[in-house]
């Protein structure tokens, strides 16, 4: 029996809405259909974001344990307000989209692909900002990570004091960054030999008394500066903060609340925030359960 033109025409429209109604299932189903991940309990999406630039455990037990800090950090800042990504590897530029703030305790991090050093300048042309912790200032071409950071250390070089006395004078005593840091003595690590940036120059904080040690030799008695804030911008680019503190390498020490709550200041200032938002950070409360 022939279909008349009419009733053919009522017959292709059903199959195309039939079609579409099929199709669209199959696309909440297909995984590769872009999908925002659902919110993080506890998270707060306001918060500064930050990435934790770790690396492999070296070292004897309890010294340059950055594995323990990026588990451990990541969990704190979580927990005073931050949105925190980061990983055992230099970041690729995808990764650094939207950050603030990068955390950098990983040793020798001066070593740098060129894709590696692309990343970085990009990010801090943003205006990025960096905390470099411990020798993570330390590589094959100090000069180079001065003008990052503000100062580079060598690698290589015998340049440290190991375990000793590390008591700091504080310099500059009106910076928020310096609250409850004068006469703070800690059992680590201080480095002398280093590069400095000229131009600008760093913005000393605190400076410590090389110890006596026989790694130190004839570097003993000098004053050497410790924590600095170091205020830059790349050619191109926008301005950028740094923040090095060059203790850490007994890992216990970031436990210390004079530590923690600097080194929580000083990544809310390197990411341009109220210096005290994660110090002073109040979770919202609990949703209530009905």
């Amino acid at each position: 029996m022939g279909v008349s033109a009419r009733n053919d025409c009522f017959f292709r429209i059903a199959c195309v809405a039939l079609a579409i109604a099929l199709w669209q299932p199959c696309q909440a189903r297909n995984p590769s259909a872009p999908a925002q991940a659902p919110a993080i309990p506890g998270q707060n999406p306001g918060g500064i974001q930050i990435y934790l630039r770790a690396g492999l455990k070296t070292h004897g037990p309890g010294e340059h344990d950055y594995p323990q800090f990026l588990a451990d950090w990541s969990k704190l800042l979580t927990e005073r307000g931050a949105v925190v990504t980061g990983s055992l590897h230099a970041p690729l530029a995808e990764e650094l989209e939207g950050v603030s703030v990068m955390v950098i305790y990983k040793g020798d991090a001066g070593y740098l692909s060129d894709a590696d050093r692309a990343a970085l300048e990009a990010f801090i042309r943003r205006g990025g900002g960096i905390v470099s912790l411990h020798d993570a200032l330390c590589g094959p071409d100090p000069t180079y990570f001065a003008s990052l950071v503000g100062g580079g250390k060598k690698h290589g070089e015998v340049n440290f004091t190991l375990q000793a006395n590390v008591p700091y004078t504080v310099v500059d005593p009106e910076s928020p960054l310096m609250k409850g840091i004068s006469g703070l003595t800690l059992r680590d690590e201080a480095f002398f030999k280093m590069t400095w940036a000229d131009n600008p120059a760093i913005h000393v904080l605190a400076t410590t008394v090389i110890d006596a040690t026989p790694s130190a030799g004839e570097h003993k008695g000098e004053v050497v500066p410790q924590i600095w804030t170091y205020e830059h911008t790349l050619p191109g680019g926008q301005p950028a903060r740094a923040f090095v503190w060059m203790q850490g390498h007994n890992y216990a020490n970031f436990a210390r609340p004079e530590i923690r709550d600097m080194l929580l200041r000083a990544i809310a200032w390197a990411g341009k925030r109220p210096v005290d938002e994660l110090v002073d950070y109040k979770p919202p409360p609990a949703p209530r359960r009905h």
